[in-house]
């Protein structure tokens, strides 16, 4: 998480982005999946899902380190996190990536998921792309 940050960081020096300071209690609970991509015994990405309510969850902390990016490590992520969401019983999967992260875009655009508004703490930030994908 700390390597996430510390990228976000630099890639929006020059904006208004926020970066979250990350609290490994946001991700307990009911509902709530950490998944890990691990090359050898080093791990080199992870992802996670977040509870909102019976029908939807947000995927968070999207992270490849920039040595495993291509190697489809974020794709297996992303794919193990939307097979447990659909084993949980959501209906939908939610998202923010920044405007700079064209990869991660590209990615969730393969996978499925369709732009929507700017949601919650996002709504109103100009660098920040929301996304969904309906499991039903």
């Amino acid at each position: 998480m700390d390597a996430q940050q510390a990228e976000l960081r630099a890639l929006y020096a020059d904006t208004t982005e926020v970066t979250e300071v990350f609290d490994p209690a946001s991700l307990a609970g009911a509902g709530c999946v950490l998944v890990a991509a691990e090359r050898g015994e080093t791990l080199v990405g992870c992802g996670a899902l977040k509870r909102w309510d019976a029908g939807t969850a947000e995927v968070k902390r999207m992270y490849v380190t920039p040595d495993a990016r291509g190697s489809g490590a974020a794709r297996a992520l992303l794919d193990a996190l939307i097979a447990r969401g659909r084993a949980l019983g959501y209906a939908r999967l939610v998202l923010e990536t920044g405007d700079r992260q064209h990869a991660a875009v590209a990615l969730y655009a393969r996978a499925g998921f369709r732009r929507i508004p700017n949601f919650g703490v996002y709504a109103g930030v100009e660098n920040s792309l929301c996304f969904e994908l309906l499991l039903a």
